[in-house]
């Protein structure tokens, strides 16, 4: 199982070019049964390496465009009157897939963000007083511009900690950035991604399996002290205003145990801890207004905690 689904990066790298990192990222993931936050300028194939990921795993997906007159029925789906019958039977929304791409999910009101939270959390929708539950699996892969705020909400503390990971897509070096070109002057069509070649490598009970495996992966005592020691250092860093909480601290160790999984290990090692450190952490820390304005970020502060905290041998 592990190897194929290390065949489900090969697939996605037939149409994504030079985002491993993401793509590896999406992949932990959904095997951790968390959510993903994808940020990244216009352009860095955020809505193409969703779509691929879905194609090599045999997955529904769905997208929504989030917009400011969006509304929470248009999410979850709503109760519609049927003439023929005189009744109101329910019509599934977007929600009901097992990847969903919320693009610019920043674009859109609290109320409505309130709806994909719901979504996210609880994994099923209550419309009328009765839950729905959503497909198994069940994933949001969420977009962000990093760089446009006209028009924006910004998402609310408790909603960016529902995020398992935040990966951030750069922009592509020189020689990838041909190999794009290359691509489309071949005839590549980012709408259609059969067109790459992306051919389904596992389907859902795989997926399902294999997040089985992932759950059973163990954590010495001593690795968990680590990622204790690892949070509390992040709320005693001086420009640090709000630090990780014990719920960062459990989403750390689900990112660590999938990527284990996914590299062949049983048990997760400190190694593992911090290779998943910046994505499941970068979004959780608030930089104090002061440590901002000296250009203080999310990224450099963890940095120096790895560096501070003792590794367990």
């Amino acid at each position: 199982m592990r190897e194929v689904l290390g065949r489900v990066r090969t697939e996605v790298g037939k149409a994504v070019v030079g985002q491993e990192g993401a793509v590896s990222g999406m992949i932990v993931g959904l095997l951790a049964q968390g959510h993903v936050l994808l940020e990244g300028v216009p352009g860095v194939a955020k809505t193409l390496l969703v779509r691929s990921l879905a194609a090599a795993m045999s997955l529904d997906t769905k997208r929504i465009q989030f917009t400011p007159d969006l509304m929470p029925g248009d999410v979850t789906g709503s109760l519609v009157y049927d003439a023929s019958t005189g009744t109101f039977p329910f019509r599934e929304g977007p929600v009901f897939t097992n990847v969903l791409l919320a693009d610019e999910v920043n674009r859109t009101p609290p109320k409505t963000q309130s709806a994909l939270l719901e979504a996210m959390e609880e994994r099923q929708v209550s419309v009328d007083g009765a839950a729905r539950p959503l497909p198994d699996p069940f994933f949001v892969a969420a977009t962000m511009n990093p760089i446009e705020f006209e028009g924006t909400y910004t998402l609310p503390e408790a909603q960016l900690d529902r995020f398992l990971m935040k990966l951030t897509l750069d922009l592509p070096p020189r020689d990838v950035e041909w190999q794009v070109l290359r691509r489309h002057a071949d005839g590549f069509v980012a709408r259609d991604v059969r067109s790459a070649g992306i051919v389904p490598v596992v389907g859902v009970e795989e997926v399902r399996a294999a997040q089985r495996a992932v759950r059973g992966v163990g954590a010495r005592d001593d690795v968990l002290a680590y990622v204790v020691d690892l949070a509390r250092a992040t709320r005693q860093a001086p420009s640090v205003r709000v630090g990780v909480s014990p719920r960062g601290s459990t989403a750390l160790l689900a990112a660590a145990k999938a990527w284990a999984w996914l590299t062949g290990y049983d048990a997760i090692t400190p190694d593992h801890v911090q290779a998943m450190l910046l994505p499941v952490w970068r979004h959780r820390l608030r930089i104090a207004p002061d440590a901002e304005l000296e250009g203080v970020g999310a990224d450099g502060v963890l940095q120096q905690v790895l560096e501070q905290v003792r590794v367990p041998i």
